[in-house]
Order: structure tokens, then sequence, then C-alpha cells
């Protein structure tokens, strides 16, 4: 069984020497996250507990630069971030997909 949410954090970045993206700028990140598990007791997980665990590390990076956390924060890198935390954080098999405004995301 899969189950997912969906969250939104707001965060400045810059790409270095990226012809157009080199300047300091901001988007909207939807972070969609689907775990895998078996049912028990009438299911996976608690949404609210799924939802509490992400949201509480999703607050690290809201409103803040991503370029304090990594070299260069493309959408690829802040997805391996992200999915690397949440190895930390989830006993399930799981994927991130991060949205950087409209039609453009990546997925691990």
């Amino acid at each position: 069984m899969k189950l997912g949410t969906t969250h939104y954090i707001d965060c400045a970045h810059y790409l270095p020497e990226h012809p157009k993206c080199g300047q300091l700028h901001g988007h909207t990140y939807k972070i969609e996250v689907v775990i895998e598990g078996e049912i028990k007791n009438g299911m996976v997980i608690d949404f609210g507990d799924m939802k509490r665990t992400i949201e509480d590390m999703l607050q690290d990076y809201d409103h803040k630069s991503l370029n304090d956390f990594m070299d260069y924060p493309s959408v690829e890198n802040i997805c391996e971030l992200l999915h690397s935390r949440l190895q930390e954080l989830l006993s399930f098999a799981f994927t991130v997909r991060v949205w950087e405004g409209e039609g453009k995301w990546a997925e691990l």
C-alpha cells in the first residue's frame, strides 16, 4: 500500500556560475512524500504522524536560503538532501518528489 502527503516550503537560492539562476531568487517548493508499507491495525501509518515528522524536518529549510545548506542547490540536490534527511526519520520505503515551481521536479 502506498500513502502520500504534500508539503510546501518557500526558499531562496542561487546556482553559482549559472547564467540564468546565478542571482539570488526564490521558489515555492512542493514536496511530495510517498511511503510504502503493509496495513497493520487498519492503517500503514497515521497521516498526522507522517505529516508531523516531515513538516518538522522541512521547517529547517522553510524561509531560508538553501545555499546555507549546500553548495549547489539545484532541484536534484535538494531532493537528495531531503531524501537523506527522511531516511533518518521514516521506517518505510519511500520516494520524495520536489517540485520547483510548476512543471519541474526531481524524484528519488
